[in-house]
């Protein structure tokens, strides 16, 4: 996230001595992303962070591929992948390429044996049902109910549920998630157009120092497999760390919408960007006043991305017989838009109640098995009248 944060305890001065009170030294560990050019933070550990005692087994979590060349239009109900007690083998993916996964998950249990690393991929975990607190080496964040939990890759991570009640949409992402550069001046700063603001964006404020040393078991994904590494020391064993790159909170609900005269396209929802995917909020709003506007959206073609809608809540008048959790998969080369009668239906309304997210991809998805256990096979036919 291109703004400052600090936590803990640092010393004045980077790449220098910060010794403890028995006089041994802090061990500093650079974090950064693209090399030395991207960002970056500065943390002291107690112990070394590069302790491996042991390397244990190491298997495949890659999606099977359903249909790789895919032109139909899909709807995946959601809510129908079965809850898993275990978070990691809670996650489903549906939806596939060589930039992203887009993953479906409703974990019953709290990450309590094991520490969780993705080397590959940013991850954006939205929070569709549950309550807790993402735990961190660089500290916690709580969440709740339309929260999007923004974890760089590298992060090492644990999850807090409350209950056994967890619903998430997750998209892992093979290069960084940034905010749109449109809503940024030249020093990153979110200007005044922008949805959002720094203000919304909540850090982590609560840092775990660990000094216990032991045989701690962290799962690493690299390379669409699982390497299980256990480590000398606590991963929590910071101190404290300032710089840019460190996990994040956002809340759907303080996406503040921009409306017209005319109904608006699809990038004023945008929330989140990378160099090969967007992703954007629908939220409650005002629709357009032009006396003569037709809220629903207009007919388009899809002609090089791929368009993802995860339902969230509320009621879609573009849609028939949408619900909580339902996917939309709308491919590239095709056009799609309202369902018979919804534009008719819309003309005369003055706003939505409409929740969700929307993933758009430039290189077409993959369907996965996961996916089409959970597929409408025949939502491609429903804009027959």
């Amino acid at each position: 996230m291109p703004f400052y944060h600090k936590l803990g305890e640092i010393p004045p001065k980077r790449h220098t001595q910060f010794r403890k009170e028995d006089g041994s030294l802090y061990y500093e560990q650079l974090f950064g992303t693209i090399g030395f050019d991207g960002m970056s933070t500065n943390s002291y550990h107690e112990h070394r962070p590069t302790m491996v005692k042991e390397i244990r087994k190491q298997y495949s979590v890659k999606p099977k591929i359903a249909k790789e060349n895919n032109i139909q239009s899909y709807r995946f109900r959601g809510f129908q992948v079965p809850p898993e007690n275990d978070y990691l083998e809670s996650r489903k993916v549906v939806l596939t390429n060589s930039d992203c996964n887009i993953i479906l998950s409703a974990p019953k249990q709290s990450t309590t044996e094991y520490f969780y690393k993705n080397t590959d991929a940013d991850e954006v975990i939205f929070i569709h049902k549950g309550t807790g607190k993402l735990r961190t080496h660089l500290g916690n964040i709580d969440f709740k109910y339309g929260d999007y939990l923004v974890i760089p890759r590298g992060v090492i991570y644990k999850l807090d549920f409350d209950d056994e009640n967890n619903r998430l949409f997750i998209v892992e992402s093979y290069s960084p998630v940034y905010t749109p550069k449109r809503y940024r001046n030249w020093f990153g700063q979110l200007l005044e157009h922008s949805p959002f603001c720094e203000r919304d964006l909540r850090r982590p404020y609560e840092l775990e120092t660990n000094n216990e040393l032991g045989d701690f078991l962290i799962k690493v994904k690299k390379q669409g497999e699982i390497i299980e590494m256990v480590y000398a020391s606590h991963p929590f064993d910071v101190v404290g760390y300032d710089g840019y790159n460190f996990p994040y909170a956002f809340s759907i609900h303080d996406f503040e919408p921009i409306t017209g005269r005319i109904h608006q396209p699809p990038p004023v929802h945008q929330t989140f960007e990378t160099n090969a995917f967007v992703i954007c909020s629908f939220v409650p709003r005002l629709y357009d006043y032009h006396p003569n506007s037709i809220p629903a959206p207009y007919n388009h073609s899809n002609i090089d991305s791929d368009e993802v809608l995860y339902y969230v809540d509320g009621d879609f008048m573009s849609r028939n017989d949408i619900d909580q959790g339902h996917i939309s998969l709308h491919p590239a080369g095709i056009p799609h838009g309202p369902h018979p009668g919804t534009t008719e239906k819309s003309i005369g309304k003055t706003k939505t109640e409409e929740l969700a997210v929307m993933v758009d991809t430039f290189k077409p998805l993959m369907v996965t098995e996961e996916a089409m256990k959970i597929a409408d096979e025949d939502y491609y036919k429903s804009w027959l009248e």
